[in-house]
């Protein structure tokens, strides 16, 4: 069984391997040696041993014998080699089974534009609410990304915001004119929220600058304090990813029966109606921040409509 198993390995490094003669005997060789080995420490006959006899003790008796018959370690480590690589060939030719690429759920453009007309903009919390839905649907942020923007991040006459993202890696994003207008509006209420200044800020006042700035750079959570959120909860702390993936879900239970839209299916039909109105996979991976072009084409995809209508455009007997 074994020596049927070694012909049909060597035949699968000449075939499918595309492994050169010289390997394929230098492979030859050395199992041809191991298995003679096997059946002499086994006491069977080679045309009895099994799979179960190329265990990882015989394999050290193997090597011990190679030692005693004066083998190099360079000899000893090739031959281990050709057996490793003999054990891992029935599992080569099952193969793993490859993993469900499942695509984020994203919304159709008037289905966005049905959910940025959700919040209540005659109140300061609804027109946050929808500074957040349009910044979102207008950068393509990530959830912690734009739960982690500070007012000095944006920059509403360059419509611009600076985000810092994955491996703490900075990158300028554009947004549009109605999540620039939005995000003014909100603005213009966010000081309400501001707790009133604590008695203690008086005394900190009184602290030179230089101690100040020092005390600053020896604690990143105390600089991180002195920032200002743009985002503000009802209480006047930072908004965290918690409420904003709440309250994007409420407002699409609102106007749909859609499930699964959350902060990440926003992003995923931002770069998607990117793909599908043209834009280069290129632009897009650099506006979502992704490392590999890899990741921007898992996230978006075009369906079959659009790929026979741009294959109608484009081709020139079509």
């Amino acid at each position: 069984m074994v020596r049927e198993h070694l012909k049909a390995f060597l035949e699968h490094l000449r075939l499918n391997e595309n492994a050169s003669a010289h390997t394929v005997r230098a492979y030859d060789s050395d199992l041809s040696q191991y298995v003679a080995f096997l059946a002499a420490h086994v006491n069977r006959r080679q045309s009895e041993l099994t799979a179960a006899d190329l265990d990882h003790l015989n394999a050290r008796a193997f090597l011990a014998d190679l030692n005693r018959r004066g083998n190099s370690k360079a000899t000893a480590a090739r031959k281990l080699s050709a057996i490793r690589a003999f054990g891992r060939y029935p599992a080569a030719l099952i193969g793993a089974p490859k993993r469900e690429q499942r695509i984020p759920a994203h919304l159709a453009v008037d289905e966005m534009s049905t959910l940025l007309d959700q919040p209540d903009t005659g109140t300061p919390l609804g027109r946050r609410d929808k500074a957040i839905l349009e910044l979102f649907y207008a950068s393509g942020l990530r959830l912690s990304e734009l739960t982690g923007l500070d007012v000095e991040d944006v920059n509403l006459s360059g419509r611009v915001v600076r985000v810092l993202g994955k491996g703490r890696k900075e990158r300028i994003v554009p947004f549009n004119e109605p999540a620039a207008r939005s995000i003014r509006e909100w603005l213009a209420d966010r000081e309400r929220f501001l707790p009133p200044p604590a008695q203690g800020n008086r005394q900190k006042d009184r602290i030179p600058d230089r101690v100040r700035r020092a005390t600053t750079a020896s604690d990143p959570r105390s600089a991180r304090r002195n920032r200002e959120p743009l985002f503000l909860n009802y209480r006047g702390g930072r908004l965290s990813t918690r409420s904003v993936d709440k309250l994007v879900r409420r407002y699409v239970a609102a106007c749909s029966t859609r499930y699964g839209i959350s902060p990440h299916a926003l992003r995923h039909s931002f770069a998607t109606h990117l793909l599908e109105a043209g834009a280069d996979l290129r632009a897009i991976q650099e506006l979502l921040g992704h490392a590999r072009l890899s990741t921007t084409q898992r996230y978006t995809h075009v369906n079959a409509a659009q790929l026979i209508e741009t294959y109608r455009k484009a081709h020139p007997k079509a």
